[in-house]
Protein backbone atom coordinates (compact mmCIF):
# COMPACT_ATOMS: atom_id res chain seq x y z
CA UNK A 1 0.00 0.00 0.00
CA UNK A 2 1.44 3.55 -1.03
CA UNK A 3 2.03 5.74 1.75
CA UNK A 4 0.45 8.87 0.94
CA UNK A 5 2.31 10.86 2.95
CA UNK A 6 5.37 10.27 0.70
CA UNK A 7 6.49 13.87 -1.34
CA UNK A 8 10.11 13.62 -1.69
CA UNK A 9 12.27 10.66 -2.51
CA UNK A 10 16.41 10.24 -3.66
CA UNK A 11 16.47 7.54 -6.21
CA UNK A 12 19.61 5.85 -6.84
CA UNK A 13 19.59 7.01 -10.72
CA UNK A 14 21.97 5.05 -13.23
CA UNK A 15 20.11 6.45 -16.09
CA UNK A 16 19.40 2.93 -17.65
CA UNK A 17 16.24 1.94 -18.20
CA UNK A 18 14.67 0.90 -15.20
CA UNK A 19 15.91 3.56 -12.76
CA UNK A 20 14.36 6.18 -15.96
CA UNK A 21 11.05 4.70 -16.10
CA UNK A 22 10.88 4.71 -12.28
CA UNK A 23 11.05 8.67 -11.87
CA UNK A 24 8.06 8.55 -14.02
CA UNK A 25 6.46 6.14 -12.56
CA UNK A 26 7.28 7.64 -8.98
CA UNK A 27 5.89 11.13 -10.30
CA UNK A 28 3.38 9.36 -11.68
CA UNK A 29 2.52 7.08 -8.44
CA UNK A 30 3.04 8.56 -5.57
CA UNK A 31 2.89 12.09 -6.97
CA UNK A 32 6.10 13.22 -4.99
CA UNK A 33 9.24 15.20 -6.30
CA UNK A 34 12.09 13.13 -7.46
CA UNK A 35 15.52 13.59 -6.47
CA UNK A 36 18.01 11.78 -8.44
CA UNK A 37 21.75 10.53 -6.99
CA UNK A 38 24.40 9.20 -9.13
CA UNK A 39 27.45 7.96 -8.52
CA UNK A 40 30.28 8.24 -10.73
CA UNK A 41 31.88 4.95 -9.49
CA UNK A 42 34.31 4.61 -12.47
CA UNK A 43 32.07 3.33 -14.73
CA UNK A 44 32.85 5.56 -18.00
CA UNK A 45 30.86 7.56 -19.66
CA UNK A 46 27.51 7.28 -18.06
CA UNK A 47 27.61 10.30 -15.73
CA UNK A 48 26.73 13.05 -17.94
CA UNK A 49 24.12 10.98 -19.83
CA UNK A 50 22.40 10.56 -16.88
CA UNK A 51 22.26 13.91 -15.86
CA UNK A 52 20.89 14.51 -19.30
CA UNK A 53 18.26 12.40 -18.89
CA UNK A 54 17.24 13.09 -15.60
CA UNK A 55 16.81 16.91 -16.80
CA UNK A 56 14.62 15.14 -19.72
CA UNK A 57 12.49 13.47 -17.52
CA UNK A 58 11.93 16.94 -15.24
CA UNK A 59 14.56 16.06 -12.55
CA UNK A 60 14.86 19.06 -10.31
CA UNK A 61 17.36 18.29 -8.17
CA UNK A 62 20.04 16.20 -9.66
CA UNK A 63 23.39 15.12 -7.59
CA UNK A 64 26.10 13.89 -9.33
CA UNK A 65 29.29 12.60 -6.93
CA UNK A 66 32.83 11.51 -7.97
CA UNK A 67 33.13 8.51 -5.77
CA UNK A 68 36.02 6.39 -7.00
CA UNK A 69 38.87 7.20 -4.61
CA UNK A 70 36.54 6.62 -1.58
CA UNK A 71 35.11 3.79 -3.62
CA UNK A 72 38.64 2.32 -4.37
CA UNK A 73 40.31 3.49 -0.93
CA UNK A 74 37.16 2.13 1.40
CA UNK A 75 35.72 -0.18 0.19
CA UNK A 76 37.63 -2.44 -3.13
CA UNK A 77 40.60 -2.36 -1.13
CA UNK A 78 39.48 -3.96 2.47
CA UNK A 79 37.77 -6.08 0.26
CA UNK A 80 40.79 -7.23 -1.33
CA UNK A 81 42.82 -7.62 1.71
CA UNK A 82 41.03 -10.37 2.48
CA UNK A 83 41.20 -12.50 -1.11
CA UNK A 84 37.53 -11.96 -1.13
CA UNK A 85 35.90 -14.64 -4.09
CA UNK A 86 32.14 -15.28 -3.86
CA UNK A 87 31.90 -19.14 -4.47
CA UNK A 88 35.47 -19.39 -5.21
CA UNK A 89 34.98 -17.27 -8.42
CA UNK A 90 33.58 -13.88 -8.14
CA UNK A 91 35.09 -10.44 -7.15
CA UNK A 92 32.19 -9.33 -5.99
CA UNK A 93 32.03 -6.05 -7.88
CA UNK A 94 28.21 -4.94 -7.90
CA UNK A 95 27.81 -6.23 -4.35
CA UNK A 96 30.98 -4.18 -2.86
CA UNK A 97 29.11 -0.94 -4.60
CA UNK A 98 25.91 -1.14 -2.86
CA UNK A 99 26.66 -0.15 0.57
CA UNK A 100 28.50 3.08 -0.47
CA UNK A 101 25.52 3.37 -2.85
CA UNK A 102 22.94 3.24 0.04
CA UNK A 103 25.18 5.20 2.62
CA UNK A 104 25.12 8.51 0.14
CA UNK A 105 21.37 8.51 -0.65
CA UNK A 106 20.71 8.19 3.64
CA UNK A 107 23.16 11.41 3.62
CA UNK A 108 21.04 12.84 0.29
CA UNK A 109 18.16 12.17 2.01
CA UNK A 110 18.72 13.98 5.28
CA UNK A 111 20.00 16.89 3.43
CA UNK A 112 16.98 17.46 0.96
CA UNK A 113 14.39 16.24 3.58
CA UNK A 114 13.31 13.45 1.93
CA UNK A 115 10.67 11.29 3.24
CA UNK A 116 12.06 8.65 1.48
CA UNK A 117 15.05 6.59 -0.24
CA UNK A 118 14.01 4.38 -3.70
CA UNK A 119 16.48 1.94 -5.94
CA UNK A 120 16.27 0.26 -9.20
CA UNK A 121 17.04 -3.73 -8.48
CA UNK A 122 14.71 -5.82 -9.12
CA UNK A 123 12.43 -8.44 -6.74
CA UNK A 124 14.36 -11.58 -8.15
CA UNK A 125 17.98 -9.96 -7.22
CA UNK A 126 20.22 -9.48 -4.78
CA UNK A 127 20.54 -5.64 -5.09
CA UNK A 128 17.26 -4.98 -2.99
CA UNK A 129 18.69 -6.85 -0.27
CA UNK A 130 22.36 -4.95 0.06
CA UNK A 131 20.46 -1.98 -1.07
CA UNK A 132 17.82 -1.93 1.71
CA UNK A 133 20.14 -4.14 4.36
CA UNK A 134 22.29 -0.98 3.93
CA UNK A 135 20.00 1.64 4.30
CA UNK A 136 18.66 0.11 7.38
CA UNK A 137 21.64 -0.46 9.16
CA UNK A 138 22.99 3.29 8.32
CA UNK A 139 18.84 4.69 9.22
CA UNK A 140 16.41 2.11 10.98
CA UNK A 141 13.68 4.67 10.36
CA UNK A 142 14.32 5.70 6.55
CA UNK A 143 11.26 4.75 4.06
CA UNK A 144 12.34 2.44 1.08
CA UNK A 145 10.54 2.14 -2.19
CA UNK A 146 11.40 -0.73 -4.35
CA UNK A 147 9.25 -0.27 -7.68
CA UNK A 148 9.62 -3.98 -9.11
CA UNK A 149 8.01 -5.14 -5.87
CA UNK A 150 5.14 -3.04 -6.46
CA UNK A 151 4.45 -2.57 -10.10
CA UNK A 152 2.81 -4.90 -12.89
CA UNK A 153 6.34 -3.88 -15.20
CA UNK A 154 7.53 -7.52 -14.87
CA UNK A 155 8.88 -8.06 -18.11
CA UNK A 156 11.20 -6.51 -20.29
CA UNK A 157 8.64 -6.11 -22.70
CA UNK A 158 6.39 -4.30 -20.55
CA UNK A 159 9.34 -2.35 -19.23
CA UNK A 160 10.03 -1.26 -23.18
CA UNK A 161 6.35 -0.94 -23.51
CA UNK A 162 6.14 1.86 -20.68
CA UNK A 163 9.31 3.64 -22.28
CA UNK A 164 7.86 4.24 -25.14
CA UNK A 165 4.50 5.08 -24.01
CA UNK A 166 5.80 7.77 -21.79
CA UNK A 167 8.62 8.44 -24.76
CA UNK A 168 11.50 7.48 -22.27
CA UNK A 169 14.41 6.92 -24.56
CA UNK A 170 15.96 3.41 -24.90
CA UNK A 171 19.60 2.93 -25.78
CA UNK A 172 19.97 0.07 -28.14
CA UNK A 173 22.85 -2.13 -28.76
CA UNK A 174 24.65 -2.05 -32.07
CA UNK A 175 22.16 -4.73 -33.26
CA UNK A 176 19.12 -2.01 -32.68
CA UNK A 177 18.01 -4.50 -29.92
CA UNK A 178 17.83 -3.23 -25.98
CA UNK A 179 21.14 -4.04 -23.90
CA UNK A 180 22.30 -6.56 -21.72
CA UNK A 181 21.46 -6.06 -18.29
CA UNK A 182 24.61 -4.75 -16.50
CA UNK A 183 26.05 -2.73 -14.00
CA UNK A 184 29.79 -1.14 -14.20
CA UNK A 185 31.49 0.38 -11.64
CA UNK A 186 35.70 0.67 -11.30
CA UNK A 187 36.50 -2.58 -10.19
CA UNK A 188 34.05 -4.35 -12.98
CA UNK A 189 31.19 -4.34 -15.69
CA UNK A 190 28.60 -7.47 -15.11
CA UNK A 191 25.92 -8.54 -17.61
CA UNK A 192 23.22 -10.82 -17.68
CA UNK A 193 19.97 -11.33 -19.15
CA UNK A 194 19.09 -11.96 -23.65
CA UNK A 195 20.86 -14.86 -24.58
CA UNK A 196 22.96 -15.91 -20.88
CA UNK A 197 19.71 -17.08 -19.39
CA UNK A 198 20.46 -20.11 -21.31
CA UNK A 199 23.34 -22.01 -19.71
CA UNK A 200 24.31 -23.55 -22.23
CA UNK A 201 25.11 -20.90 -24.60
CA UNK A 202 28.58 -19.36 -24.92
CA UNK A 203 28.76 -15.49 -24.43
CA UNK A 204 28.93 -13.03 -27.89
CA UNK A 205 32.20 -11.97 -28.20
CA UNK A 206 30.43 -8.73 -29.10
CA UNK A 207 28.84 -8.33 -25.43
CA UNK A 208 32.46 -7.50 -23.90
CA UNK A 209 33.03 -4.29 -23.38
CA UNK A 210 36.04 -3.95 -21.96
CA UNK A 211 38.52 -6.68 -22.64
CA UNK A 212 40.10 -8.32 -25.46
CA UNK A 213 39.36 -11.78 -26.30
CA UNK A 214 42.79 -13.98 -25.56
CA UNK A 215 42.78 -14.33 -29.53
CA UNK A 216 42.87 -10.85 -29.96
CA UNK A 217 45.30 -10.09 -27.14
CA UNK A 218 48.97 -8.81 -27.89
CA UNK A 219 51.53 -11.99 -29.06
CA UNK A 220 54.09 -10.94 -26.93
CA UNK A 221 53.57 -11.37 -23.10
CA UNK A 222 53.97 -7.51 -21.03
CA UNK A 223 55.31 -7.23 -17.40
CA UNK A 224 54.44 -5.40 -14.54
CA UNK A 225 55.46 -4.56 -11.30
CA UNK A 226 53.18 -3.89 -8.16
CA UNK A 227 54.56 -2.56 -4.52
CA UNK A 228 52.21 -3.06 -1.56
CA UNK A 229 52.09 -1.36 1.62
CA UNK A 230 50.25 -2.79 4.40
CA UNK A 231 48.27 -5.07 2.04
CA UNK A 232 47.31 -2.11 -0.60
CA UNK A 233 48.95 -1.68 -4.04
CA UNK A 234 50.47 1.98 -4.22
CA UNK A 235 52.52 1.83 -7.07
CA UNK A 236 52.61 0.10 -10.64
CA UNK A 237 56.30 0.02 -12.64
CA UNK A 238 57.27 2.35 -9.66
CA UNK A 239 54.98 4.96 -10.03
CA UNK A 240 53.34 5.76 -6.66
CA UNK A 241 49.38 6.70 -7.65
CA UNK A 242 46.23 6.78 -5.93
CA UNK A 243 43.98 4.05 -5.19
CA UNK A 244 41.54 4.93 -8.32
CA UNK A 245 44.41 5.45 -10.55
CA UNK A 246 45.97 2.69 -9.84
CA UNK A 247 43.12 0.19 -10.36
CA UNK A 248 42.09 2.28 -13.63
CA UNK A 249 45.53 1.72 -14.93
CA UNK A 250 45.53 -1.84 -14.03
CA UNK A 251 42.27 -2.04 -15.96
CA UNK A 252 43.75 -0.90 -18.69
CA UNK A 253 47.02 -3.08 -18.78
CA UNK A 254 44.65 -6.27 -18.08
CA UNK A 255 41.90 -5.52 -20.80
CA UNK A 256 44.95 -5.09 -23.40
CA UNK A 257 46.24 -8.60 -22.38
CA UNK A 258 42.54 -10.39 -21.58
CA UNK A 259 42.66 -10.53 -18.26
CA UNK A 260 39.28 -10.64 -16.12
CA UNK A 261 36.69 -12.37 -18.26
CA UNK A 262 34.22 -14.90 -16.29
CA UNK A 263 31.05 -16.65 -16.96
CA UNK A 264 29.57 -18.19 -13.67
CA UNK A 265 26.23 -19.65 -12.12
CA UNK A 266 25.58 -18.10 -8.99
CA UNK A 267 23.59 -18.89 -5.99
CA UNK A 268 21.46 -15.84 -5.08
CA UNK A 269 20.77 -15.10 -1.89
CA UNK A 270 16.97 -14.54 -2.53
CA UNK A 271 17.17 -18.71 -3.35
CA UNK A 272 17.84 -19.15 -7.04
CA UNK A 273 20.64 -19.31 -9.19
CA UNK A 274 21.48 -16.88 -12.27
CA UNK A 275 24.09 -16.96 -14.81
CA UNK A 276 26.12 -13.80 -15.19
CA UNK A 277 29.28 -12.26 -16.85
CA UNK A 278 31.22 -10.31 -15.48
CA UNK A 279 34.96 -8.20 -16.54
CA UNK A 280 37.49 -7.38 -13.39
CA UNK A 281 40.29 -7.05 -15.35
CA UNK A 282 42.28 -5.05 -12.78
CA UNK A 283 40.85 -6.57 -9.36
CA UNK A 284 42.01 -9.93 -10.96
CA UNK A 285 45.56 -8.68 -11.07
CA UNK A 286 45.83 -7.38 -7.34
CA UNK A 287 44.13 -10.37 -6.19
CA UNK A 288 47.33 -12.50 -7.83
CA UNK A 289 49.39 -10.35 -6.70
CA UNK A 290 48.22 -9.83 -3.18
CA UNK A 291 48.39 -13.93 -2.78
CA UNK A 292 52.05 -13.46 -3.72
CA UNK A 293 53.52 -10.94 -1.70
CA UNK A 294 51.66 -12.40 1.57
CA UNK A 295 52.89 -16.05 0.64
CA UNK A 296 56.19 -14.43 1.68
CA UNK A 297 55.21 -12.28 4.27
CA UNK A 298 52.27 -14.14 6.39
CA UNK A 299 52.82 -16.25 8.93
CA UNK A 300 51.88 -19.90 8.08
CA UNK A 301 48.73 -20.55 10.57
CA UNK A 302 47.61 -16.83 10.08
CA UNK A 303 47.64 -17.14 6.46
CA UNK A 304 45.36 -20.47 6.32
CA UNK A 305 43.34 -18.84 8.97
CA UNK A 306 42.23 -15.76 6.76
CA UNK A 307 41.95 -18.34 3.82
CA UNK A 308 39.42 -20.38 6.28
CA UNK A 309 37.54 -17.12 7.03
CA UNK A 310 37.71 -15.96 3.58
CA UNK A 311 34.10 -17.45 2.05
CA UNK A 312 32.33 -16.22 5.50
CA UNK A 313 33.71 -12.72 4.70
CA UNK A 314 32.59 -13.11 0.88
CA UNK A 315 29.29 -14.34 2.20
CA UNK A 316 28.95 -11.19 4.10
CA UNK A 317 29.34 -8.79 0.99
CA UNK A 318 27.20 -10.39 -1.55
CA UNK A 319 24.48 -11.04 0.70
CA UNK A 320 24.36 -7.01 1.82
CA UNK A 321 25.94 -7.53 5.51
CA UNK A 322 29.08 -4.86 4.82
CA UNK A 323 27.52 -2.69 7.80
CA UNK A 324 27.22 -5.20 10.16
CA UNK A 325 29.13 -5.83 12.97
CA UNK A 326 30.17 -9.20 12.28
CA UNK A 327 31.72 -8.08 9.15
CA UNK A 328 32.86 -5.08 10.83
CA UNK A 329 34.56 -7.33 13.35
CA UNK A 330 35.93 -9.54 10.84
CA UNK A 331 37.91 -6.43 8.73
CA UNK A 332 39.74 -5.77 12.15
CA UNK A 333 40.90 -8.69 11.88
CA UNK A 334 42.00 -8.73 8.46
CA UNK A 335 43.42 -5.24 8.43
CA UNK A 336 45.53 -6.53 11.48
CA UNK A 337 47.10 -9.18 9.56
CA UNK A 338 48.56 -6.69 6.57
CA UNK A 339 50.34 -4.55 8.97
CA UNK A 340 53.74 -7.10 7.51
CA UNK A 341 52.23 -7.31 3.95
CA UNK A 342 55.13 -5.28 2.00
CA UNK A 343 57.40 -5.38 -0.94
CA UNK A 344 57.27 -6.19 -4.76
CA UNK A 345 55.73 -8.04 -7.39
CA UNK A 346 56.23 -9.03 -11.11
CA UNK A 347 53.90 -10.20 -12.97
CA UNK A 348 53.50 -10.96 -16.91
CA UNK A 349 50.34 -11.16 -18.40
CA UNK A 350 49.93 -12.78 -21.49
CA UNK A 351 46.84 -13.91 -23.51
CA UNK A 352 44.37 -14.28 -20.26
CA UNK A 353 46.68 -15.51 -17.94
CA UNK A 354 48.62 -14.00 -14.98
CA UNK A 355 52.12 -15.31 -14.25
CA UNK A 356 54.24 -14.74 -10.78
CA UNK A 357 57.70 -13.84 -11.59
CA UNK A 358 58.97 -12.63 -9.10
CA UNK A 359 58.04 -11.23 -5.16
CA UNK A 360 60.30 -9.64 -2.13
CA UNK A 361 60.35 -8.20 1.17
CA UNK A 362 63.15 -6.01 2.33
CA UNK A 363 61.90 -5.89 6.03
CA UNK A 364 58.59 -8.43 6.65
CA UNK A 365 59.73 -11.65 3.79
CA UNK A 366 59.70 -15.27 6.23
CA UNK A 367 61.56 -16.35 3.63
CA UNK A 368 64.58 -18.03 5.00
CA UNK A 369 66.88 -19.15 1.87
CA UNK A 370 69.09 -20.93 4.63
CA UNK A 371 66.44 -22.79 5.89
CA UNK A 372 65.18 -23.48 2.48
CA UNK A 373 68.05 -24.51 0.45
CA UNK A 374 68.81 -27.65 -1.02
CA UNK A 375 72.37 -27.00 -1.04
CA UNK A 376 74.59 -26.78 2.11
CA UNK A 377 72.82 -24.96 4.95
CA UNK A 378 75.58 -23.91 7.50
CA UNK A 379 73.63 -25.71 10.33
CA UNK A 380 70.27 -23.86 9.82
CA UNK A 381 68.46 -27.18 9.91
CA UNK A 382 69.26 -30.44 11.26
CA UNK A 383 67.45 -33.16 9.25
CA UNK A 384 67.58 -35.76 12.45
CA UNK A 385 65.19 -32.87 13.83
CA UNK A 386 62.43 -34.44 11.06
CA UNK A 387 62.50 -37.84 12.81
CA UNK A 388 60.98 -36.93 16.36
CA UNK A 389 58.12 -34.92 14.70
CA UNK A 390 57.37 -37.72 11.75
CA UNK A 391 57.23 -40.21 15.02
CA UNK A 392 54.79 -37.57 17.47
CA UNK A 393 52.43 -37.29 14.21
CA UNK A 394 52.63 -41.06 13.09
CA UNK A 395 51.78 -42.15 16.91
CA UNK A 396 48.12 -41.71 15.85
CA UNK A 397 47.93 -43.15 12.88
CA UNK A 398 49.89 -46.22 14.34
CA UNK A 399 47.54 -46.91 16.89
CA UNK A 400 44.47 -46.38 14.69
CA UNK A 401 45.38 -49.25 12.07
CA UNK A 402 46.44 -52.01 15.03
CA UNK A 403 44.72 -54.67 14.61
Amino acid sequence: MKDKNIKKVVLAYSGGLDTSIIVKWLQDNYKCEVITYTADLGQKGEIESAKKKAEELGVKQIYLDNLKEEFTKDFIFPMLRANTLYEEQYLLGTAIARPLISKKLIEVAKECSADAISHGATGKGNDQVRFELSAYALNPDIKIIAPWREWDLNSRDKLLSYAALNKIPIEMDKKNTPPYSMDANLLHISYEGKVLEDPWCSPPEDMWRWTNSPQNAPDVAEELELEFFEGDPIALNGKKMSPANLLESLNDIGAKNAIGRLDIIENRYVGMKSRGCYETPGGTIILQARRAIESVTLDREVAHLKTELMPKYANMIYNGFWWSPERENLQKFIDSTQKTVNGFVRLSLYKGNITIEGRKSENNSLYNSNLATFDDDHGAYDHKDAQGFIALNALRLKNTTKK
